[in-house]
C-alpha cells in the first residue's frame, strides 16, 4: 500500500476551516431576520467590532471585496480620481468593481516609503493641487494594512499618522483596507483601534487566519453604516439569519491574539527557503515571497510534494495559518530541502 504524504496548504489563510468550538456556536446562535430587522447575533458583532476597531458603527458583509465596494461606492462620484497602493486589493483582486460599480478612477502609488505603502511626499505630489473644473477630483486615498501583494507588510502608527495628515490637508477621504489588520495589529503589539485612527472606514476580515467561513466588517461613523446598510442590500449582501455566520465570527474575535503562532511558522519557512537558495522575503506577519526562477516550474514542483502554493507579485506566495502547525511547517521545509 502506498502512503500519500498530507496535503500542506499554504494558498492563503482563507483556507481554514471552523473547528468544533466554532461550529457548536453557529449551531447554537440566537438568530433573526437581518433585513427585515436586526438579527441580536449580527448585532453583537457589529457592535464589539466597531469597539475594537475604535469607529462609531459597524456593518456586517458577506466579504471583504464587499465592504471595500460599499465603502468605495459612498465615498466616490462618478469620475472621482482615487489613490491606492500598487497590488492593492482593491486595484487588482476586486475584478475592477472600484471603477466598474463604485465610478471611480484608481491610479498607483508606488512603495517607496516602505513595503506596501507610499512616502508622504510622493503621496502629497500624486494629490496634487485643486485644478479647473475640466480635471480629475482626487478625493479619496485608500491604504491597506496589511499589504497582501507586498508580503503581509505592517504599516505603523506613525507612519500611518503621517500619511493621514498628508491626505486630509488636502482634504481627501481615507478608507482603510484591513482585510488583515488583527495580523499588523498582533504584530506591533498594539490594539486594532491604533491602526485605525483619523480613516474615515475601515474594512476588516473574519475568514483570513482568524478560521470563521465566512464574513467582513465594514466601520465608519453610524451615518456612513446607516447608508452602507441600504448599499449592501442593493449588492445583494441582506443575509437574513446571519447570526449562523456571525456567531462564527465573535469566535474568531476572541482569537487575534492566536495569530502570533502564525507568525513564527511564516519566519521559520521563510528561513527554511533561504535555506534551500530561493530569496525570501523576512515576514512582517503570515505572508512568504519567494523568488524563483520560473514560478508556473516551481508551482507544479511543489505540487508534485503535496505542498500547495500560489503566484502573487511575480514571486511564489506561502501563508501560513491556524490550520498549519510548526510541525507542518518544518514538515513543508524539509520536502523543499529534500525534493521528496
Amino acid at each position: 500500500m502506498t502512503f500519500t504524504p498530507p496535503v500542506l496548504d499554504f494558498r492563503s489563510d482563507t483556507v481554514t476551516r471552523p473547528d468544533e468550538t466554532m461550529r457548536a456556536a453557529m449551531a447554537s446562535a440566537e438568530v433573526g431576520d437581518n433585513v427585515l430587522e436586526r438579527d441580536p447575533t449580527v448585532a453583537e458583532l457589529e457592535e464589539r467590532a466597531a469597539h475594537v476597531l475604535g469607529m462609531q458603527a459597524a456593518l456586517w458583509v458577506p466579504s471583504g471585496t464587499m465592504a471595500n465596494l460599499i465603502a468605495l461606492s459612498l465615498h466616490l462620484q462618478r469620475g472621482d480620481r482615487f489613490l491606492a497602493t500598487r497590488g492593492a486589493h482593491v486595484l487588482v483582486n476586486e475584478l475592477g468593481s472600484a471603477a466598474w460599480l463604485a465610478g471611480g478612477m484608481p491610479d498607483i502609488l508606488e512603495h517607496d516609503g516602505g513595503p506596501g505603502r507610499p512616502s508622504p511626499d510622493t503621496l502629497a505630489a500624486a494629490i496634487g493641487q485643486p485644478g479647473p473644473y475640466f480635471t480629475l477630483r482626487t478625493s479619496l486615498l485608500c491604504l491597506e494594512n496589511t499589504h497582501n501583494a507586498a508580503g503581509g507588510a505592517v504599516t505603523p502608527p506613525d507612519e500611518h499618522a503621517q500619511l493621514l495628515s498628508v491626505a486630509k490637508e488636502a482634504g481627501l477621504t481615507v478608507h482603510l483596507d484591513g482585510a488583515r489588520l488583527w495580523q499588523a495589529a498582533v504584530a506591533l503589539e498594539v490594539p486594532p483601534a491604533a491602526l485605525t485612527v483619523g480613516v474615515d472606514t475601515v474594512s476588516a476580515c473574519f475568514s483570513k487566519g482568524l478560521g470563521a467561513p465566512v464574513g467582513s466588517v465594514v466601520a465608519g461613523s453610524a451615518a456612513f453604516v446607516e447608508r452602507a446598510r441600504r448599499m449592501r442590500q442593493m449588492l445583494g449582501g441582506g443575509v437574513r439569519q446571519g447570526g449562523v455566520l456571525a456567531a462564527a465570527c465573535l469566535i474568531a474575535l476572541d482569537r487575534i491574539p492566536d495569530l502570533a503562532e502564525s507568525h513564527e511558522n511564516a519566519r521559520r519557512l521563510a528561513d527554511g527557503l533561504r535555506e534551500h537558495g530561493w530569496p525570501a522575503n523576512t515576514p512582517d506577519t503570515n505572508i512568504v515571497l519567494a523568488e524563483v526562477p520560473d514560478i508556473p516550474t516551481a508551482l507544479a514542483w511543489l505540487d508534485s510534494l503535496g505542498i500547495r502554493a500560489v503566484q502573487m507579485a511575480g514571486k511564489v506566495r506561502f501563508v501560513t495559518h491556524r490550520d498549519l502547525s510548526a510541525t507542518d511547517v518544518e514538515e513543508a521545509v524539509r520536502r523543499i530541502k529534500t525534493g521528496v
